[in-house]
């Protein structure tokens, strides 16, 4: 089974990325004091599906691939009914989707890199 996930445009140090995954729609979002990234005024956020033979590999791109020159953190994630990858600059998780522990821990690793803690309600019960 295919996988979806949201990739955010200006996340990405090379955008060539994006020619990787299938685009289904893309939506530009206004920033706001919340998201904490004041050297943006929009993110575009692409909605899009990655193969299933090609996920491991596109995780590896894409964390390979995230902008870490400013304070903040990036992260993207895409998941189907079995697997949630939740993808950071150098670290993976492949997490079950029944591993409340899995979850704890990659929520854990984003707070420690300061994503605002709304932003990462990594859960099993959340589609």
């Amino acid at each position: 089974m295919n996988y979806l996930g949201t990739i955010i445009e200006e996340s990405l140090e090379d955008k060539n990325v994006l020619k990787k995954v299938k685009i289904l729609n893309t939506k530009v979002e206004a920033v706001t004091e919340a998201h904490q990234t004041p050297w943006l005024k929009q993110w575009t956020l692409h909605k899009a599906e990655i193969d299933e033979a090609q996920a491991d590999n596109m995780a590896a791109v894409i964390s390979s691939d995230l902008d870490y020159s400013h304070k903040g953190a990036w992260y993207a994630d895409f998941k189907n009914n079995d697997w949630h990858y939740i993808i950071f600059k150098g670290k993976i998780f492949k997490i079950a989707r029944a591993d409340y522990t899995g979850y704890r821990q990659a929520k854990a690793y984003g707070l420690r890199l300061g994503i605002p803690e709304y932003q990462v309600d990594f859960s099993p019960d959340i589609d």
